[in-house]
């Protein structure tokens, strides 16, 4: 690990013009990703800048529906009774997102920023083009049995590791951010992008800007359920996970929003089975046909074909158990 400079902000302004002044540095708040990646050689900003003092730790309802700050702590939300009784997909989530050590340190927002944990990427002895733009990607002809079946490109084949994020993209989530250039925001499944030819870049935030927070819209969801498919019962990142929110009224859906992790670069909405399902009695066929449509792209590259098999069946089963059917 190399030397680097460390310093406290008081402010999110502060923040900003901190990181404004040193574009090598980089936001510190849980550190649970970002310690690894400095120890790994992965990366080394010059400038770590704790974000840990600013009033960005809140959990409550607004007018425009749940807001969470960007430092409100994993464990603190999933147990949040506003979580649990109005966004219970997301608390679901969390729950199956990581050991109970590192859900009291991780924040929101760094979940949100975290890396891949594909081996090439964490191996700085083997090619990688997102931590080395231009060297290749080793994971096209290499081991590739946790990787994307949506979405890649020949220059990255890696998926984001979060649980959370799986969560936020099917409800539909905003992601608020404060820069150089004032406030805006984001919609979450705008947030993350695909590889194509800059895997580098993991999301669409612009230079200098950070995470203030999200925010989950009101919804009327009353079938909810996370999956999660793992080599085992404990903390380890997804093979395939499923999120799966419905509003259904007797046995008729009348709305749907569903999202996969471990199957692309970013959180990968099922809109196609979506709409198929809309206005659908709420079946096992009719889960079936819609998992058909939601897996058509789908492409292996070797030994994650499995996947390909494995993806429908895990739609099938998440909608199952939403809906009481299984």
């Amino acid at each position: 690990m190399i030397n680097f400079e460390y310093i406290r902000a008081s402010s999110v302004k502060a923040a900003v013009e901190a990181l404004a002044k040193n574009p090598t540095g980089g936001f510190i708040a849980g550190g649970t990703n970002l310690i690894d990646l400095m120890k790994r050689g992965v990366t080394a900003p010059t400038r770590l800048i704790d974000i840990n003092n600013l009033p960005l730790k809140q959990v409550e309802e607004t007018s425009a529906g749940l807001h969470i700050g960007a430092l409100a702590i994993n464990s603190e939300v999933s147990a949040n009774d506003l979580v649990k009784n109005n966004y219970p997909l997301l608390s679901m989530a969390f729950a199956a997102g990581a050991s109970a050590q590192l859900r009291n340190m991780a924040t929101v927002g760094g979940n949100m920023m975290q890396k891949t944990r594909c081996s090439y990427f964490y191996d700085t002895a083997m090619p990688c083009n997102k931590r080395q733009p231009g060297s290749g990607c080793g994971a096209l002809q290499g081991h590739n049995r946790m990787h994307a079946i949506f979405g890649a490109s020949d220059k990255c084949i890696a998926v984001h590791p979060s649980d959370m994020c799986v969560a936020l993209a099917a409800l539909n989530a905003t992601v608020t951010v404060s820069g150089p250039k004032g406030e805006r925001k984001i919609l979450f499944t705008d947030f993350h992008r695909l590889p194509g030819d800059k895997p580098e870049l993991d999301n669409t935030l612009q230079k200098g800007e950070i995470i203030t927070g999200v925010i989950i819209p009101k919804n009327t969801f009353n079938k909810n359920h996370y999956l999660k498919i793992r080599d085992r019962a404990s903390y380890a990142f997804a093979l395939i996970s499923v999120a799966a929110a419905l509003e259904v009224s007797g046995d008729t859906i009348k709305k749907a929003s569903l999202a996969m992790g471990g199957v692309a670069h970013k959180p990968w909405r099922l809109t196609e089975a979506e709409k198929f399902l809309v206005g659908k009695t709420a079946t096992k066929e009719n889960f079936s046909k819609a998992a058909d449509l939601a897996i058509k792209g789908a492409k292996g590259y070797g030994h994650n074909n499995f996947k390909l098999k494995m993806a429908p069946i895990a739609i099938v089963e998440a909608l199952m158990i939403a809906t009481g059917i299984a």
